[in-house]
């Protein structure tokens, strides 16, 4: 019996969450059953793209002319007949568009998923007035949260009927326990402190101003608390300027990037995010499947993610004094253990690449 053929089609394979649930889908999926391949419309494919070409993933990539660019069409229509595709499955809205003309006419059957949203969201007439018929020409819609959902129905002019939610998924981290020690000595940890931490870029949509500011407050009442931030980006040296001007330098720990964070997160007691907008936060997951407590704004599909008082907890969108109450209930010890336990649980239920894959299968198979 043939294999069914999917084609992920996505800008590039950069490291990012899109990218992490295609490579997770691939990687994850029965190769007995399905033959999957990649077409990126950008160039170059990017790190993970180059991980997955050596592992035997055929990977094309055409990049895309600014404006609209038919010749993308035509290539990928060709190239879906020459390779006998099943399915495309077109991962963000560009893609789709791109995608669903390609197809059409074909026998490849088309699966688009919207990662994510602009903040502030906006809309176009010519979206709305294209989009439902793009929705005649695909065979399945998903978002990957249910405020993806919503923002397509009010913004996109896509009926509410034709999308399902599925959920982001990745595999579980696993930490290196002296590795962990280790990052406890190099940035100078007492052993009875406690470690509030966030991976993310600074940028102004994460809302780490504010996340500093809170922790300015809960460091009075918790003194043996430290702020651990891993990532880089344009916000950096403004947020530095902040810890200095609250006097926060000896208990705020800035890494910069890095690649590979696992060990970083495993030493957080408690992980943040204080996004002014969130799709499904990959680092979120992360944090979930190594079991740690999550105290998160309201934001996007973070509510969905961690379910508030069972797998942790969720505070008003931009609102310090109660990101503060949070945090605080989130340090007494047997909120703390509670919280562990249900968020491990409801990360491999959920969130994980097995319980992802389990939802697209079907949408393949039809």
């Amino acid at each position: 019996m043939s294999r069914i053929s999917v084609l992920h089609l996505t800008f590039d394979m950069r490291i990012g969450g899109t990218e992490m649930v295609i490579k997770n889908l691939i990687e994850g999926s029965d190769h007995d059953v399905f033959e999957m391949s990649i077409f990126c419309i950008e160039k170059p494919i990017g790190p993970w793209g180059l991980d997955l070409q050596k592992s035997g993933i055929q990977i094309t990539a055409k990049a895309r002319k600014p404006s609209f660019d038919t010749s993308i069409i035509k290539a990928i229509r060709r190239h879906l007949k020459e390779n006998r595709i099943d399915v495309i499955h077109c991962h963000q809205y560009t893609p789709w568009v791109y995608g669903a003309l390609a197809a059409m006419g074909t026998k490849t059957k088309v699966i688009f998923t919207e990662h994510g949203r602009f903040y502030p969201d906006s809309s176009s007439w010519k979206r709305k007035l294209i989009n439902p018929w793009l929705c005649r020409i695909t065979d399945h819609i998903t978002a990957i949260s249910k405020s993806t959902k919503q923002s397509l129905i009010d913004f996109e002019n896509i009926p509410e009927t034709r999308i399902d939610v599925i959920y982001n998924g990745i595999k579980p981290l696993v930490a290196d326990k002296n590795n962990t020690i280790a990052l406890r000595a190099k940035h100078h940890i007492p052993h009875d402190s406690k470690i509030l931490g966030t991976v993310a870029r600074l940028d102004p949509i994460k809302n780490q101003k504010m996340m500093i500011k809170a922790f300015y407050k809960v460091l009075k009442t918790h003194p043996k608390t430290f702020l651990l931030i891993v990532g880089d980006g344009e916000e950096r040296q403004a947020l530095q300027s902040l810890v200095d001007e609250l006097k926060l330098k000896p208990n705020v720990i800035f890494t910069g990037y890095d690649a590979n964070p696992v060990n970083l997160i495993n030493l957080m007691d408690v992980f943040l995010l204080s996004s002014f907008s969130e799709g499904t936060s990959m680092t979120l997951l992360e944090a979930m499947s190594l079991g740690k407590p999550c105290v998160v704004t309201d934001a996007g599909g973070n509510r969905e993610v961690i379910s508030h008082g069972e797998s942790g907890l969720v505070a008003m969108n931009n609102d310090e004094d109660d990101y503060v109450d949070k945090i605080k209930t989130m340090l007494d010890e047997s909120c703390y253990i509670t919280h562990r336990y249900q968020i491990i649980k409801r990360f491999q239920s959920l969130f994980s690449d097995k319980a992802m894959i389990k939802m697209f299968i079907p949408l393949y198979n039809e």
